[in-house]
């Protein structure tokens, strides 16, 4: 009988095993993204009726996340610089959902101007009451080599991604923990966890990130009922590679090169806002084998460090050859 038992229980953790094994293999999330798509809450069922705030609201992750929340019902707050965008994006909320005009409130915001964040904020929140869940969206990329890069390159990163958060983050956050209820969920990236080349101030200002919701998440542990997330999402087809900084501050990057082989973003968008309807406090979003390296930097930081550096060497190669920086895992080096 002993026996029966301790084979049962082998062959159950096998199976486990294998299971996860096989997710490793084939999934685009970490397991609990993963487990939370097939076992947990559906997003239009959690997030309906919700106010949502969306920063960098006018493209890209920013621009899909307001298209299907608008599908699950949520009330939306689209922000960022450019006023005729969000307006378009209102548009097509509305012509795609049951939401009406009063339900989206158009609220241009530059991450960059601190002074406005304030007042910014106490808009968004008279205009329905309350703020459900803050999106911290805007931001920009970089491409470029640190020893070519400026100085004022990486303090406008700073300034933008990260200073730029915390700033419309603390107006929200006496919100929510007076109401003593809320999400706060930012937008990171694989380099938010691992460095890569090509990004050192990109990745600077998510591990900063990082840094700073891991350890507000800490502190508010007085309010279980506030979700502080992160979202690590690895090449996405997306704007932000449009829109990187380069060497130097008003010079455009030349190619962005080709954005196929990346992840969908209303794949992306999809599993974030599963992941927000569950409270996931960390998201892995990846295909592979870039959801293998989340995994690698976890739990095998030495043999991390081998692949990260023979693939850092080809992602420069393929830069300096004019290739997309990530397609570079892909395809062969080839004289522009």
């Amino acid at each position: 009988m002993d026996c029966s038992v301790v084979s049962a229980l082998c062959c159950f953790t096998a199976l486990y095993l294998v299971v996860c094994f096989l997710c490793l293999i084939f999934a685009d999330a970490d397991l609990t993204l993963t487990w939370s798509c097939v076992a947990g809450h559906r997003p239009e069922t959690r997030l309906r009726g919700l106010v949502v705030w969306i920063t960098g609201a006018s493209s890209g992750i920013g621009e899909e996340l307001a298209y299907q929340l608008a599908k699950c019902g949520s009330r939306l707050i689209l922000s960022a610089r450019r006023e005729n965008e969000l307006n378009r994006v209102k548009r097509q909320c509305i012509d795609d959902s049951d939401l009406q005009d009063e339900d989206i409130l158009v609220l241009p915001l530059d991450l960059l101007d601190m002074t406005s964040h304030e007042e910014k904020s106490k808009t968004a929140i008279q205009c329905f009451g309350h703020i459900d869940v803050l999106i911290n969206n805007g931001g920009r990329s970089q491409r470029s080599l640190c020893l070519e890069t400026s100085v004022d390159v990486y303090q406008a990163l700073m300034e933008l991604n990260f200073l730029g958060t915390v700033s419309i983050t603390k107006q929200v956050l006496p919100h929510m923990t007076q109401r003593r209820t809320g999400s706060i969920v930012t937008v990171s990236s694989v380099v938010g966890l691992a460095g890569a080349p090509l990004a050192t101030g990109y990745s600077a200002s998510k591990h900063a990130l990082q840094g700073f919701f891991n350890s507000l998440r800490t502190e508010l542990t007085d309010y279980p009922n506030i979700l502080i997330s992160t979202v690590c999402p690895g090449p996405v087809q997306s704007q932000i590679v449009h829109n990187a900084f380069t060497e130097e501050l008003d010079k455009p990057l030349t190619t962005a090169g080709n954005q196929e082989h990346k992840m969908p973003t209303s794949r992306c968008v999809h599993l974030m806002l599963v992941g927000i309807a569950n409270g996931v406090k960390e998201m892995w979003i990846a295909q592979q084998p870039f959801l293998f390296f989340y995994y690698a930097w976890q739990y095998t930081p030495t043999f991390a460090w081998f692949i990260t550096n023979m693939l850092g060497r080809k992602r420069v190669q393929n830069f300096k050859a004019g290739l997309d920086a990530d397609s570079a895992y892909f395809t062969k080096s080839k004289k522009t």
